[in-house]
């Protein structure tokens, strides 16, 4: 990691912007400019500041920019409700808490949080003055949900579409004797053939005749994303349990081909925020994942589409709390996030000034220089451990990784929806007035 000295880090603080008020966003929307892909990152999945500084930037790229639809680190069956609720379907529940509470699979407070309903209830608000074809969506990219995606396809397409049922029951029958994804992914080792045929079988079908689905609102594009979700699911699971097999590049890849799924049925002039960890969000290319031949969302769409089309905006704090757990499956808890360690990315921009700034690297060239050095960057998961943070940092290229950083100095936990809020009702979780 590159050596500085107290002098170097507190003359950065004069080529850093404020970051106080949605004002200061400003020079942000000026970087993304005509832009179609904005990737916003996390440092941890349980950060109240990072959820609610990406929903005033994505609020204003609505508004402002005419952004079409966000694609989330989340399940596509889970997220579709969250879309069905914000675009005002039929038949969805009265309030969003209630849709929300149906995230069952842990963990569950990534998106089932008051955070993520402050947003769904403004979104649901704008997307009441716009004629169906250009309300904003919500959707998942993730390729976790593969056993509930086979439910539902298979559920949809008997009702609707006899002969792709076919294809659908033979995936269904194959997946059946293993139960969920994990007893498949451990029955892989003694299997020999795998369900792979049946359900790339069900992907190609599906794809052919998904526009004729659409007489119910985004009914072609649901059993398409479904479907995808269940072939790279299949060999997500496979991966897993192959020796040496790479589950992180077979996510990723997924979630970008669904993203390009997303963009081809929104059409030519689509616009799509995305909101993800900045481990895959920001360019593997300047990290050591690139040691490990890994790959991930941020490289992949900088390599898919010219440079002024991409902008990936990174997050990162100083010291606080955290929503998270100590072991998969283990119950969330509020944890404390202690000091950044030395030569981070975190401390220097701390020892800077103990405030909130926004760095814009191509514009301040002085700081894209410093930090092309490699830092360590602090990233938290969904498991931690406080008293192991200097095992959560990653060797990092910070102005190579992203094109802004937005620096948080002291943060605190989301809030899970989960945890009831006093009174029942929601916390104030949005200091932008949405």
């Amino acid at each position: 990691m590159a050596e500085t000295t107290a002098k170097d880090k507190t003359g950065l603080a004069k080529y850093c912007l404020p970051l106080q008020t949605a004002q200061d966003l400003d020079p942000l929307m000026e970087r993304i400019g005509d832009a179609r892909y904005v990737l916003l990152g996390e440092a941890t999945h349980g950060t109240h500041e990072y959820y609610t500084w990406r929903a005033e930037i994505t609020r204003r790229l609505i508004q402002e920019k005419g952004f079409s639809f966000i694609a989330v680190e989340g399940d596509w069956p889970d997220c579709f409700d969250i879309n069905q609720w914000v675009k005002g379907y039929q038949d969805t529940p009265e309030n969003i808490e209630e849709v929300l509470r149906q995230f069952n699979r842990w963990p569950t407070w990534m998106w089932a949080n008051w955070e993520i309903a402050a947003l769904a209830h403004w979104l649901r608000k704008y997307n009441d003055n716009l004629a169906p074809e250009q309300k904003i969506g919500f959707y998942g990219l993730d390729v976790y949900s593969m056993w509930d995606s086979m439910k539902i396809i298979v559920e949809y397409l008997e009702k609707e579409d006899p002969q792709a049922a076919a294809y659908a029951r033979r995936a269904i029958d194959c997946f059946e004797p293993y139960g969920e994804e994990e007893s498949y992914a451990t029955a892989l080792g003694s299997m020999k053939p795998s369900c792979r045929e049946a359900v790339l079988q069900l992907l190609l079908e599906v794809r052919q005749k998904a526009s004729q689905y659409n007489h119910a609102p985004e009914a072609g594009l649901n059993a398409e994303i479904n479907a995808l979700v269940a072939a790279n699911g299949e060999e997500y699971y496979r991966a897993m349990s192959a020796f040496g097999g790479n589950s992180w590049n077979v996510r990723d890849r997924h979630m970008v081909e669904a993203l390009n799924t997303l963009m081809n049925y929104h059409g030519p002039e689509a616009k799509v925020i995305v909101w993800e960890h900045n481990t895959h969000i920001g360019d593997a290319r300047a990290t050591d994942m690139v040691d490990d031949g890994e790959i991930n969302v941020g490289q992949l769409v900088r390599e898919q589409h010219k440079p002024e089309e991409v902008v990936l905006v990174g997050f990162g704090s100083y010291e606080g709390t955290v929503i998270a757990g100590r072991g998969w499956d283990s119950p969330m808890r509020e944890m404390p996030v202690p000091p950044a360690m030395d030569k981070s990315v975190e401390k220097i921009l701390h020892e800077a000034s103990p405030e909130n700034k926004l760095l814009i690297f191509d514009q301040q060239p002085a700081l894209k220089e410093y930090f092309r050095a490699w830092m360590g960057h602090r990233a938290i998961g969904v498991v931690y451990h406080p008293e192991r943070d200097r095992g959560n940092y990653v060797p990092t290229k910070l102005s190579a990784r992203y094109d802004a950083f937005l620096y948080l100095d002291k943060t605190k936990a989301l809030h899970p929806l989960h945890q009831e809020a006093k009174g029942h009702q929601m916390p104030e979780t949005f200091p932008f007035g949405m």
